[in-house]
């Protein structure tokens, strides 16, 4: 076991784990947060998918000691209270979620690239989203959300 100190959704967590715990895991299972999804646990999917110092990564790629002294961003750190973010919204209102298995990873790739686009267009958000799988909408209602979200957090 090892002491690690994780700064998530701006709050700090000191908790001692096995070295070779992914972020993903202690996430879930340490620090209780199971809005990220676990799924094919190799990176491919993006159901895992975090912020990582305003980044989009695949969390079950990252070692939880790789994270330490970064600003780690989940699903959960979006919403203020009971405040839904502007994507979260979206995404319910526009059918971007049906089953919700790869919503979290879905908005956090589209928050990312909201935070670096206020005005994306259709080609851009499928292009940040592409590394997210999802087997119920087609995509097209996933588009939909982001662009609708696109206009109320520029």
């Amino acid at each position: 076991m090892i002491p690690l100190t994780l700064t998530v959704n701006g709050t700090t967590y000191t908790i001692n784990i096995e070295p070779n715990r992914t972020l993903v895991d202690v996430l879930r299972d340490v620090l209780g947060l199971a809005g990220t999804k676990k799924s094919c646990n190799e990176g491919e999917c993006g159901a895992c998918t975090v912020l990582m110092d305003g980044k989009p990564v695949a969390s079950c790629l990252v070692l939880a000691v790789d994270a330490q002294n970064k600003k780690i961003t989940t699903i959960e750190g979006l919403a203020e209270g009971e405040k839904l973010h502007p994507l979260q919204e979206a995404f319910v209102k526009y059918g971007g979620i049906q089953c919700g298995f790869c919503t979290p990873g879905m908005i956090m790739s589209a928050k990312a690239l909201l935070d670096e686009s206020v005005d994306p267009t259709p080609l851009q958000v499928r292009t940040a989203i592409s590394g997210n799988l999802c087997r119920c909408t087609g995509y097209q209602q996933i588009v939909d959300s982001v662009m609708a979200a696109a206009s109320k957090v520029s």
